[in-house]
């Protein structure tokens, strides 16, 4: 199983350019944060859905790599999302993931994103990862 640390490290190496943080590590789930910034707010005052969709995606690969290690070419084959309320634009979004099911080919997560300090979710996905055979 792999480490926060070496997480947070590979993510810094790997995704120079993202803008997520790894909040934490649970035995059953990690929580992945997104800095909301002007660039992630459409008309209307709220968060973008690309935006919540790509941290729902960021929290299963995470969650996934925490226990398989780090697989480059693991992918996202399905990503299935709720937009249930709009989020508050002026606080950081985040996600909980939970991975529901991982196989040798396949791994399956859920993930409830929320507006920071609110406990009601704003969001909810369920993703499907292929994981590629070992060499």
């Amino acid at each position: 199983m792999v480490s926060k640390e070496e997480m947070i490290a590979w993510f810094k190496s790997e995704f120079p350019q993202a803008r997520y943080e790894i909040e934490d590590f649970t035995t059953d789930s990690i929580i992945v944060r997104h800095r909301v910034e002007e660039r992630d707010l459409r008309p209307g005052g709220t968060v973008s859905g690309p935006t919540m969709m790509t941290l729902a995606d960021t929290a299963i690969y995470v969650a996934l790599l925490r226990q398989i290690g780090f697989v480059a070419l693991a992918v996202t084959t399905s990503l299935n999302f709720n937009f249930l309320r709009k989020p508050v634009a002026n606080a950081d979004i985040l996600a909980e993931c939970k991975l529901l099911k991982l196989g040798r080919s396949l791994a399956v997560g859920e993930v409830s994103i929320y507006s920071d300090g609110d406990e009601a979710p704003v969001a909810h996905a369920v993703g499907t990862y292929s994981i590629p055979p070992k060499r």
